[in-house]
C-alpha cells in the first residue's frame, strides 16, 4: 500500500531493463531501499510467470521492512494479491474500474501524455497523475512524443494533484523539472549505473537522495 505524500525520488524496478543488464529485480530492489528509496514501483511488461510473481512478492515484503511504498504497474489482480498500490496506463484499466477491484484504501497512479489525458484523470479516482515523456527514453519500445519542460510545465496547471515526471530524467535534468512543478520523478536508467551492481545501485540511489533534497 502506497502512502498519500509522494517521495520527490520515485524509482522503478523495470525487470526488462534489468534482464538487458544481467541484474536480478529482487536485488536491485534491496539496493534502492538501502540508498534510501521510500517508494518502488514493480514494471513487468511481459507474462507474468509464477517467478515473476515471486520476485514481485519479494521486493513487496522488502519494501514492508524498509517501511517504503509498494507499487505494481498495470496490473490490479495482482496489485490486490500483494497488497499494493497500483501504477495505470492509458490501455490498462480505468481508475475507476481498478477501484473496484483493489478497493478505496490503495493508491493509484496514472500515466498521461496530453493536456487532454490530464484533464480526464482529473474526474478519476487517482492520487497522482504521471506525464510524459518529458525527454527521450529507452524503456519503452513505442513511446509517446516527448512533452518537454513546457508540456510539463502546462500539465502542473491542469491538475490539483500530486504530479510524477516520467521519461529520461536524470541528474542533469532533475533540477529543471521540479522547477516545472514536478512532485516527484519516476527513475529507471538513471538508477543503474554501468557497472550494474549492488554497491554502485545503492550509491545511485543515495545521490539521488542527495540531489532531491537539494532541489526541493
Amino acid at each position: 500500500m502506497l502512502t498519500r505524500q509522494l517521495p520527490p525520488v520515485y524509482p522503478i524496478v523495470d525487470t526488462t531493463t534489468l534482464e538487458r543488464l544481467g541484474f536480478n529485480p529482487v536485488h536491485a530492489a534491496a539496493a534502492l531501499l538501502e540508498g534510501g528509496a521510500q517508494i518502488l514501483q514493480f514494471r513487468h511488461k511481459g507474462f507474468w510467470s509464477g517467478e515473476v510473481f515471486a520476485q514481485a512478492e519479494a521486493i513487496a515484503a522488502l519494501c514492508r521492512d524498509a517501511s517504503a511504498s509498494f507499487v505494481v504497474n498495470d496490473r490490479a489482480d495482482y496489485a490486490l494479491l500483494l497488497h499494493a498500490g497500483l501504477h495505470l496506463g492509458q490501455e490498462d484499466l480505468l481508475p475507476s474500474d481498478a477501484r473496484s477491484v483493489i478497493g478505496h484504501a490503495p493508491t493509484i497512479g496514472f500515466s498521461t501524455h496530453n493536456p487532454d489525458q490530464v484533464r480526464a484523470a482529473e474526474s478519476e479516482p487517482v492520487d497522482y497523475v504521471a506525464f510524459g515523456p518529458v525527454f527521450t527514453t529507452a524503456s519503452k519500445d513505442r513511446p509517446d512524443p516527448t512533452v518537454g519542460i513546457e508540456g510539463l510545465r502546462t500539465a502542473r496547471g491542469l491538475t490539483q494533484k500530486p504530479l510524477v515526471a516520467i521519461g529520461g530524467i536524470t541528474r542533469d535534468n532533475a533540477s529543471v523539472c521540479r522547477a516545472a512543478g514536478a512532485d516527484s520523478m519516476a527513475i529507471i536508467a538513471d538508477l543503474l549505473p554501468s557497472p550494474c551492481r549492488h554497491q554502485s545501485i545503492r550509491d545511485r540511489m543515495a545521490e539521488w537522495v542527495r540531489l532531491s533534497l537539494s532541489v526541493g
